[in-house]
């Protein structure tokens, strides 16, 4: 795998959305995201219940980009945060990262994680020089599993004992 350094962290940039590290004052935005019903009700983990535990995730993962294990970047558009989009779970044979995103409610439905996920996989395949990018959706999250084969993804499993459903793409070469 090739040695991965996310310092300085890569912001990115797409027609309206900045593509940025999340700090601690993103933290009562970034738990309106992770305590909603509705963005959770796909998601294998529990609703955050408290702005310090969501505090506490943004330094977890701050420290995972510190050590070059994981990329996760905050959406904003018009200074508001709208999501989030990340590549983890890095492997080589080939190389290749997976990719996880979620948006608020009231930013789904305008393209605002099309653009993200362009941005993300430009970076991923061609910065990085990933081989491939992975996503883990849930069987009956159809706005997420469009998203991903709008973008070139393929389904190539099902984890039925999870109800996931895995895609991926290739770079394009």
């Amino acid at each position: 795998m090739p040695e991965l350094n996310f310092s300085p962290f890569p912001n990115l940039s797409t027609k309206r959305l900045i593509l940025r590290q999340a700090t601690l004052s993103d933290a009562p935005d970034l738990f309106a995201i992770r305590s909603d019903e509705r963005v959770n009700r796909y998601l294998d983990r529990a609703p955050a219940t408290t702005v310090d535990e969501v505090q506490r995730f943004i330094e977890k993962i701050n420290k995972g980009i510190a050590e070059n294990k994981n990329l996760y970047w905050v959406a904003e558009q018009a200074g508001k945060l709208a999501g989030t989009i990340c590549l983890f779970s890095f492997s080589t044979q080939p190389f290749k990262a997976e990719v996880g995103f979620e948006l608020h409610p009231d930013y789904q439905g305008k393209g605002l994680m099309q653009e993200a996920l362009t941005a993300v996989l430009d970076f991923g395949f061609n910065n990085l020089g990933l081989e491939a990018i992975e996503g883990y959706v849930h069987i009956q999250n159809a706005p997420s599993i469009n998203l991903l084969v709008k973008n070139g993804f393929q389904k190539i499993d099902s984890l039925e004992a999870e109800e996931a459903v895995i895609f991926s793409r290739n770079r394009i070469i």
